[in-house]
């Protein structure tokens, strides 16, 4: 009777097997990608042809806009409401076969930063196409782009039809740019209807020829530093302008400053960037390779090149940055105030308290006066989360990637997210070079429709791959 059913039992064995190894459908192989990216480009021309500068901003047009095209959808979103013209978009997309898990935020700002339209090449509001296929105005990078992005993915997943199992809020706030009240006032007045679990915002690209050329360096932020705005302030007695004398206001302060800028940093490894470095190692061989995944070696090799590049400096140290002047109103009067305006940006670890003392230290001036316009301390979200592992997938679907977690060396809306216990991931899903990197905030932003494309491929494929199963 065994050996009757020996030959059954084998069949069955590798029929299971043959099931068990099968690939799944994919499900973004029924999207029709050259209309997603014709809609979405004509998305992203339409919201770059509204002048959002903050201040004033004036988002309520912009978002009012948005609100009519996701409702058209089906999508149910609202305005909320700032005054003076400013406005929060706030969509929804319900889970269908609800999980239990809090809700996925798709995080972005309608306010842009200002545009010297004299310097661009391309009028900076006029939402231009050029004959290459790049859109151009500001915002198309920070960060009207990442709201087309994150609007188009969604309006693909619901067209899809798949279960989801958990609500998509697509938060497109105003003000972030200059006070972030825009977050700040979401999260005061309607946080408890919104109470997302995780959400995705800006803070992380792909970066092209990033370490090694070829290859796409995508830190993914996991978290921000935090800050310290100082005004420091020496007094001394007026006086004329034409008879110098002793211990005046200005002399007090600039000695304070140069004893400040003497300041020499001591670099820090946070965890994030030796998990960043060891997944850059893992992708190379030989001495790349050791130098990428040994400790000893990235501290005393690959610290110590980053030391010397001011961006890479900003990364790895608690920095100290003399941003303005101010007290002087006519050159023949010697003002009784002088003062600074420092920014300092403080990795995890070091709290604003503690670099206020650094910098009083430093100083070396007990007869100053410190004035502090601002402070939080660094805030970090956990990376081994499935969310984190969507993103980093959906990153390293595309060729010649690397992703990892890193510490954003700025700060944005997920600050404040994070205070309420959000886990807040900086992920924006285009690859750009250095040059089109330094368009943000400077002239001639611009943004390839090959990468809005590939965009929302990517954040469709995190939607389906943590909402849509």
């Amino acid at each position: 009777m065994r050996l009757t059913l020996l030959p059954l039992l084998l069949t069955l064995i590798g029929a299971a097997a043959t099931v068990a190894v099968a690939e799944p459908a994919d499900p973004l192989s029924g999207v029709d990608w050259p209309a997603a990216r014709a809609e979405a480009t004509g998305l992203l021309v339409d919201l770059l042809r509204f002048d959002t500068t903050s201040p004033p901003g004036s988002e309520a047009e912009a978002a009012r806009y948005l609100a009519v095209r996701l409702e058209a959808e089906g999508v149910a979103a609202e305005l909320h409401d700032l005054g003076e013209g400013r406005a929060n978009l706030i969509a929804r997309l319900p889970a269908t076969a609800p999980s239990g898990e809090g809700p996925l935020c798709l995080v972005s700002h309608l306010d842009v930063a200002s545009a010297e339209a004299e310097r661009w090449r391309q009028p900076p509001f006029a939402g231009r196409v050029d004959a290459e296929g790049t859109i151009w105005g500001r915002g198309a990078l920070d960060m009207k782009g990442m709201t087309v992005v994150e609007i188009e993915a969604m309006l693909l997943l619901k067209r899809l039809g798949l279960p989801r199992s958990r609500d998509v809020i697509l938060l497109a706030v105003a003000d972030e740019e200059v006070n972030n009240t825009g977050m700040q006032r979401l999260i005061a007045e309607r946080w408890p209807s919104i109470n997302c679990a995780h959400a995705i915002n800006e803070g992380g690209v792909g970066i092209i020829d990033g370490l090694f050329p070829g290859q796409v360096l995508f830190p993914i932020s996991v978290g921000e530093k935090g800050a310290l705005w100082l005004r420091v302030s020496a007094e001394g007695k007026a006086g004329h302008g034409s008879t110098p004398l002793p211990d005046e206001a200005p002399d007090r302060l600039l000695a304070a400053l140069e004893r400040l800028r003497a300041y020499e940093p001591e670099p820090q490894v946070h965890p994030s960037l030796k998990v960043l470095f060891a997944r850059v190692g893992e992708t190379r061989r030989g001495l790349e390779r050791l130098v990428f995944t040994r400790p000893l070696l990235q501290r005393t090799l690959l610290i110590s090149a980053l030391m010397k590049n001011p961006l890479t400096r900003a990364a790895i140290t608690d920095t100290l940055h003399i941003t303005g002047l101010e007290g002087a109103h006519q050159p023949n009067v010697v003002p009784s105030v002088a003062s600074a305006l420092l920014d300092c940006r403080l990795l995890p670890g070091t709290s604003p308290e503690e670099m206020l003392a650094r910098v009083k230290a430093l100083a070396a001036d007990d007869g100053l006066t410190y004035t502090v316009l601002n402070e939080f301390a660094a805030q970090v979200s956990p990376w081994d989360d499935p969310v984190f592992d969507a993103l980093v997938r959906a990153a390293e679907a595309r060729p010649n990637v690397v992703a990892g977690p890193a510490i954003s060396v700025g700060f944005t809306d997920s600050i404040f997210l994070r205070e309420v216990g959000v886990r807040a991931y900086g992920f924006v899903p285009f690859h750009l070079t250095a040059e089109e990197l330094g368009t943000m905030h400077g002239p001639d932003e611009r943004l390839r429709a090959e990468e809005l494309e590939a965009g929302v491929r990517a954040m469709l494929g995190v939607l389906v791959g943590v909402v849509g199963g």
